[in-house]
């Protein structure tokens, strides 16, 4: 059923998925024929949250403009830098990757949640990340795959507004389904019928409301600890990180071709990668999650740094969270062990160890999050 579901959930693009049962890669003009369409909002009105997706990365751009006329300098620019990929990347993977996607933890109580999803500048809606992630680890690096490498850097650069949304013919029944499996982060859904006016599970004033809010809070912050000027360099530099998770998923499955290293990505299901500036900066080592994706850290090898994985730790320290789902033990036993012993006697590929894990794929490939009710057509 919730295969099925996934099938049926995001809005396909004008070009579609496929063609003759094979993958289908756009042309650069039907990609951007396609993007131009769902930016026109006098078109309609559904077309709202994909045109979000860019207003809150381009209102980043004033910022950058004020900091480097009339505020720049190099210490601030440093500051910045560290935020936009340090803070905001470990943040993001806590809260839009780990938890809100994947629910590899649980909060104590709606606080702890509170403060993670606001603990810095807000860019992405939740919508728009959970469901179309749930879909690429279904069907990853296949027809259906709202960032599929194989399909060019394009296509997954402009995947928020192309591929990622949702569909806006959905039944009740899978509307129902959609908005619980984003119920969790807090997120205040949309009825049915206003769902059937905006094509979205939030609401565009709320979702307005909120990033200005958080947009207010964190300038003032910035500001009492150095001015506009730190406040416009973390702002502004920030502009980065907006743009950079656009363009993870294509680097992080090897632009489509196969740049899996022996002793370092032993998952051999698809063609992500474990890239060492993703994973120091954020903790997002992105084989290993594709490996064990409901676990609350993929930073498994011990010099692999896990600062996602450190921020739930020190949550939990003060009692924010309540239960946690760690696989470090079993991705050791199903896929180091054996390759190592392998090592030893001389014969070790990174294939060498797929079929030892095959124990662990049901485990591996799960999607928690995703309600198993009726499906309706």
């Amino acid at each position: 059923m919730a295969s099925q579901f996934l099938r049926r959930v995001l809005e396909p693009p004008a070009y579609g998925w496929s063609r003759d049962g094979a993958l289908y890669k756009p042309s650069t003009r039907e990609i951007m024929s396609h993007w131009l369409s769902r930016m026109n909002l006098f078109s309609t009105r559904k077309n709202w949250l994909p045109v979000t997706n860019w207003v809150w990365t381009l209102a980043l751009s004033p910022f950058l403009v004020l900091f480097v006329t009339k505020y720049f300098s190099w210490g601030k620019l440093g500051i910045g830098f560290l935020y936009a990929m340090g803070a905001l990347g470990t943040v993001n993977i806590v809260w839009l990757h780990r938890y809100c996607t994947h629910q590899a933890f649980t909060f104590s109580h709606p606080f702890y949640r509170f403060i993670i999803r606001n603990l810095t500048i807000r860019l992405v809606p939740e919508e728009i990340y959970v469901v179309s992630h749930h879909v690429h680890h279904a069907y990853t690096e296949e027809p259906g795959d709202p960032y599929n490498a194989h399909c060019g850097r394009l296509y997954c650069l402009l995947a928020g507004e192309l591929h990622q949304p949702i569909a806006r013919d959905l039944s009740a029944e899978d509307y129902e389904r959609v908005v619980a499996m984003v119920r969790h982060t807090g997120v205040v859904p949309n009825t049915y019928a206003q769902y059937q006016t905006w094509g979205s599970v939030c609401h565009p004033a709320r979702l307005y409301a909120h990033f200005a809010l958080n947009w207010a809070f964190w300038y003032g912050a910035f500001y009492l600890m150095g001015g506009h000027g730190l406040a416009c360099a973390i702002f502004g530099v920030s502009a980065l990180w907006a743009i950079g998770i656009r363009d993870f998923n294509y680097d992080a499955h090897g632009c489509g071709k196969d740049k899996r290293r022996d002793g370092d990505d032993f998952n051999r299901k698809d063609l992500s990668i474990n890239q060492l500036f993703a994973g120091t900066v954020s903790g997002e080592w992105h084989n290993n999650h594709h490996a064990f994706p409901g676990g609350v850290r993929s930073g498994f090898m011990w010099w692999q740094l896990d600062t996602a994985y450190g921020l739930i730790l020190l949550v939990k320290l003060f009692g924010g969270i309540s239960s946690m789902r760690d696989f470090k033990s079993r991705f050791l036993e199903k896929y180091v062990k054996p390759y190592e012993e392998a090592k030893k006697a001389g014969a070790a590929t990174g294939d060498t160890v797929a079929a030892s894990a095959a124990a662990d794929d049901d485990e591996a490939t799960e999607l928690p999050g995703i309600p198993d009710l009726p499906a309706q057509h």
